[in-house]
């Protein structure tokens, strides 16, 4: 060989090294900056949504007795349950600060304890009603620009025109400081009690418990059709025949499709057409497994297509059917790639809010749904609802809740891992 030809070839091959080298340096570029914008995103929700794990609570010495709760001797559980418990609060907080006369300031006063604190007074009250001619100091809930404060939300070096919390606020909040009156406990509330217009008050637990119920249904409709059709299309359909082939196609397509057209679907079917109850579970499932079959099919095929087929033979072979070869044989090897399939599936509905917001699912709900026909709002349009809310106690409520979202999803796609590695097969 020439060394002009040599040359050539040394050319040609540092050349391909380089775009080799500049390949592999655009793949760690693309990984860094993916992995950077993960962390920027989880930090800032983190962040912001870790403070509304902890309230704001306000110690008050609150004197129960009857003439302040509006009681007679001997009350009944009617008149226990109708008594005037904010009064007490208030009078115990003009107790505290002897100094407020003006109206305003008596207002924002009375405004330092969440309306909820009431509720809670009366709770313990009915309770133990040896309570009444007591005095109790008691840890109330705070008020959620009060939380916001507190956490540190609220700069007081800013002019008082700039922020809710006014001077003489201030005042009382440091005096509470100074005598212990005012800490920071584990946020119960959001985890056991359902929406709220109050910041303070409300919880994700309705609709913790509708995501629940959605994804039970969308479970129970999505993965036996989902299966059954994988096992008829990968196994018993015919060949090179044109109508599967165009159920094929479609299925291809359906995974493809944006999920806000599942929504509207669900809309004129199952709403309007059969009369499903709107912003239920049940509605919710139905349309959630429309969205969740094409890809359950797609990888429960995939399972099934991994099989090898000296599995079919040999069952075939030992005078099996061809039911019994892929109901005894080639299912079971393929469920951990079906199981998997399903999970990411379901994950993948978890999240979604289009379609439900198509189908009423973001009604005002404070109570915990008992079944799958109770109105209810999901997770996701929980924080979609929470995300416009002009209140700052809610941008934490809103992020804490995404929280709770992802490490739900996390926990989801972890089984998937776990159950592929638990019960997979390799030939």
């Amino acid at each position: 060989m020439s060394t002009t030809n040599t040359e050539k070839v040394k050319a040609t091959l540092a050349k391909r090294y380089a775009r080799e080298k500049r390949f592999r340096a655009y793949g760690f570029i693309s990984i860094a900056l993916s992995i950077m914008f993960l962390a920027i995103l989880l930090l800032d929700i983190f962040s912001k949504g870790l403070p509304a794990f902890t309230s704001t609570y306000i110690k008050l010495d609150v004197v129960l007795d009857a003439p302040t709760l509006g009681l007679e001797a001997n009350p009944t559980q009617e008149q226990l349950n109708a008594a005037n418990y904010n009064k007490a609060i208030n009078t115990s907080l003009e107790t505290l600060f002897p100094g407020v006369e003006e109206r305003k300031q008596k207002k924002a006063l009375k405004a330092m304890i969440s309306d909820a604190a009431g509720y809670t007074l009366r709770d313990q009250v009915v309770a133990d009603p040896s309570l009444i001619g007591t005095t109790q100091s008691l840890w109330l809930l705070a008020d959620d620009e009060i939380d916001v404060f507190h956490k540190g939300g609220v700069d007081r070096a800013l002019p008082e025109a700039d922020r809710r919390i006014k001077d003489f606020q201030l005042t009382w909040l440091d005096k509470l400081e100074a005598e212990d009156r005012i800490e920071s406990q584990f946020n119960t509330i959001f985890f056991t009690h359902g929406d709220s217009r109050e910041p303070e008050q409300a919880g994700i637990m309705s609709a913790l418990i509708g995501s629940i119920y959605t994804m039970l249904v969308t479970l129970l409709l999505s993965f036996p059709i989902g299966v059954a059709a994988a096992i008829y299309l990968e196994e018993f359909a015919p060949k090179n025949n044109f109508w599967v082939d165009l159920i094929e196609v479609n299925i291809n397509n359906l995974a493809a499709v944006p999920s806000i057209v599942f929504g509207l679907l669900g809309l004129a079917v199952f709403i309007q057409f059969f009369g499903s109850p709107r912003s239920a579970p049940l509605t919710g499932g139905l349309v959630m497994t429309l969205l969740v079959l094409p890809t359950i099919i797609i990888a429960s095929r995939a399972a099934l297509r991994a099989v090898p087929p000296s599995i079919r033979e040999g069952a075939l072979g030992l005078g099996a059917s061809k039911t019994q070869s892929v109901f005894q044989n080639v299912l079971p090897l393929a469920m951990p790639g079906i199981m998997t399939g399903a999970i990411i599936g379901m994950a993948h509905a978890l999240g979604e809010t289009a379609p439900l917001l198509m189908i009423g699912m973001v009604a005002f709900i404070m109570d915990v749904p008992s079944g799958v026909t109770s109105p209810v709002a999901a997770l996701p349009v929980q924080i979609f609802l929470w995300s416009d809310s002009p209140e700052r106690a809610f941008m934490e409520r809103t992020s804490a809740a995404i929280i709770v979202l992802l490490a739900f999803l996390i926990l989801m796609n972890l089984l998937a891992v776990i159950l592929r590695k638990r019960f997979e097969r390799r030939w």
